[in-house]
């Protein structure tokens, strides 16, 4: 046996291990920008932070070809429905980032035309705090993204696990008066 594999080289490792490490360091976001987070979502993307050294340069504007979707700004509630359609029609795996104080949590908007939180909607795995935040606090929670990615396994990817993870994820706060609608 030693014999055969003398002066070969070869990697052994597990798949789980290699297709995580394939994903973290090729993210492919999906930008949902709708106010003055979108302007520091670009800032990262340019030459002075780089986003690209993280390897979540490849900004996609369709849907089924993201996996990770950035949500910046404000959202209305006649945006709802197409955040949601975006949402639903990214492939799994799939993780979401909610930038800035308007989209965790409503902002400074308090009022009836904008949604106080985009988690109630669609399961938020990081987010990033400030008005706009920093292009620095996206590039760290690109970072979290990859660890989570990092630590994930394929046995996660059953329909009815992927259907309880998603439902534990959305808040589940007051009813809000467009949903009786």
């Amino acid at each position: 046996m030693t014999s055969e594999l003398a002066g070969k080289s070869f990697i052994t490792t597990r798949i789980d291990k290699l297709t995580n490490w394939a994903r973290k360091n090729s993210l492919w976001p999906m930008p949902f920008g709708t106010a003055c987070c979108a302007i520091e979502l670009m800032a990262t993307l340019a030459s002075r932070f780089d986003l690209a050294r993280f390897g979540a340069e490849a900004i996609r504007f369709t849907p089924r070809q993201c996996d990770l979707m950035i949500v910046a700004g404000r959202v209305s509630i006649k945006e709802l429905p197409i955040l949601r359609r975006i949402w639903d029609q990214m492939p799994e795996p799939k993780w979401c980032i909610a930038m800035g104080a308007c989209c965790s949590s409503g902002g400074i908007f308090n009022t009836y035309t904008m949604v106080q939180g985009i988690d109630r909607f669609v399961p938020v795995d990081v987010y990033i705090p400030g008005c706009p935040p920093r292009p620095e606090a996206v590039i760290d929670a690109v970072m979290k993204i990859q660890k989570l990615v990092e630590q994930d396994s394929w046995q996660n990817y059953k329909q009815e696990l992927m259907e309880k993870r998603r439902k534990e994820k959305i808040y589940k706060g007051p009813f809000y008066p467009w949903r009786n609608r």
